[in-house]
């Protein structure tokens, strides 16, 4: 039974891709979609766990590892890159598309 809480709030950042909604993923398994300024409030088990966003397409965030209780709200903020040559560096390294930030 999830008595924890993992929420993702989705900020402007880019121009490429934002109308997309992006995969969330909790210990690998896909768990919702993310659009643009919106906030997803995820349950789960209390415990160690790991949250990774990604595009329909092949780019994706870095995978964050984070630990909660019962009880917690752990929170996560996202947006794509905003300099094109992060952006383009992106292209290269797919994990790094997508910044997410543990608030």
């Amino acid at each position: 039974m999830a008595t924890a809480t993992v929420i993702v709030v989705r900020k402007f950042g880019g121009i490429i891709g934002r109308n997309q909604k992006w995969q969330v993923l909790i210990d690998g398994a896909d768990v919702g979609t993310i659009a643009i300024n919106q906030t997803v409030e995820l349950p789960v088990g209390p415990g160690q766990h790991t949250l990774r966003l990604k595009t329909p397409g092949r780019l994706m965030s870095p995978e964050r590892s984070f630990e909660i209780a019962e009880g917690e709200q752990v929170r996560f903020s996202c947006h794509s890159q905003f300099l094109w040559p992060l952006m383009l560096a992106a292209l290269v390294k797919t994990d790094f598309w997508i910044r997410l930030n543990r608030d």
